[in-house]
């Protein structure tokens, strides 16, 4: 993949949450931090307005960045994000170095196709359930994928997609499939339409009462035998 990405930084001194609002308040900057590696952490600051641009595309969350630190250029990838939770702000970035030859961890997100054909809503009117959208991954920075297809055209209603069913790029590993099979969770479902299920419940409780009353018959009958 290559590096679409980059963001200007400099080294920040001035610590604590005194100085971080400071920075927000009267610079338009944000505090962040690139660890990682073979160097120690060094605490940054870069444009609140640079970063908030590049988050509004997708594939900065899962693109290796070059971060450009007072002309020293690391590759890193965005591990962590704080925001203002009622106001539009961002309040700190964590970044982390990749190296070429080594593999990390990242999330990548899911990207379902095909769901205005799927096969359980188009024939048989189901209603879809995302149960995830976006999985965990370890691989090379070489192959790290900006997003992952799944192709839903054939799901049916009642048939459940899993992690394991996603067909991952080569380089590419599940972290939680490397964990075993009871990590496989589910990613994709076509649920039946809400009437039927109301149907099939009714029918159910209907069953129950009817198995009840036979099972009090019988009662009564040894009652009547004894």
């Amino acid at each position: 993949m290559s590096n679409d990405f980059q963001l200007d930084a400099t080294v920040r001194n001035d610590m604590g949450k005194g100085a971080s609002r400071r920075l927000r308040r009267l610079s338009n900057e944000i505090p962040a931090i690139v660890y990682g590696g073979k160097t120690p952490s060094q605490s940054i600051s870069l444009s609140h307005k640079e970063l908030d641009r590049s988050l509004q595309n997708e594939a900065f969350y899962s693109h290796i960045i070059t971060l450009n630190v007072e002309g020293k250029a690391e590759e890193v990838i965005l591990k962590d994000l704080q925001r203002h939770p009622a106001k539009p702000v961002i309040l700190h970035a964590d970044f982390l170095r990749v190296s070429k030859t080594q593999k990390f961890n990242t999330k990548v997100p899911l990207h379902f196709i095909n769901e205005d054909i799927c096969a359980g809503v188009k024939l048989g009117g189901g209603n879809i359930t995302h149960s995830m959208t976006e999985i965990d991954i370890s691989c090379l920075p070489g192959d790290l994928p900006e997003y992952i297809e799944v192709d839903v055209a054939e799901v049916e209603i009642g048939q459940i997609l899993h992690i394991s069913d996603v067909k991952l790029p080569k380089g590419v590993e599940s972290i939680a499939l490397n964990y075993g099979e009871e990590r496989d969770s589910p990613i994709f479902t076509i649920n039946k339409p809400k009437e039927e299920v109301e149907e099939e419940v009714i029918a159910d409780e209907a069953t129950e009462q009817q198995s009840g009353g036979e099972a009090q018959e019988a009662d009564s009958a040894d009652d009547k035998s004894d």
